[in-house]
């Protein structure tokens, strides 16, 4: 990755292409959000662009953001009450400590890759894809500022 921390425009279609994948099977919308610097609490952080960027308005309420800090080292994913309920807290950690080990390899593509991949598998089972369904959200990454 480089040091603007923006992936290469490779990297970056293997996680948009992730992310579609992961939305095919269901109604659920996941999100990535990267940034350089986490100055608060990232679980702090990342409720509030949860909410900026509207994904806690989805229909069933089941969007899952995954944000990342990288200069900062730090990152969570969090979702919506609707999948939250349904899965525990337990599944939001078996992602993060897969997501973690690869983040610790500098490996961030296939860390957020597979965790894109372990949260659409629950989405599916649970917020199965409708054949009206409308992708709510996109799929691109989101960059911030910093």
């Amino acid at each position: 990755m480089s040091a603007t921390h923006r992936f290469s425009e490779a990297e970056h279609r293997l996680i948009v292409q992730a992310i579609e994948k992961a939305e095919r099977n269901t109604s659920g919308e996941l999100r990535v959000f990267m940034e350089k610097e986490c100055t608060v609490d990232v679980l702090d952080r990342a409720a509030f662009l949860f909410h900026e960027l509207g994904m806690d308005k989805t229909a069933a309420r089941n969007g899952v953001l995954i944000y990342l800090a990288t200069h900062s080292r730090k990152f969570a994913i969090i979702g919506d009450k609707g999948i939250h309920q349904l899965v525990g807290d337990d599944f939001w950690c078996n992602i993060r400590t897969e997501m973690q080990h690869h983040f610790l390899l500098g490996d961030f593509v296939t860390g957020l890759r597979n965790g894109i991949q372990m949260t659409g598998e629950a989405l599916g089972k649970y917020f199965p894809r409708s054949a009206d369904d409308v992708n709510e959200l996109s799929d691109d990454i989101i960059y911030g500022s910093n």
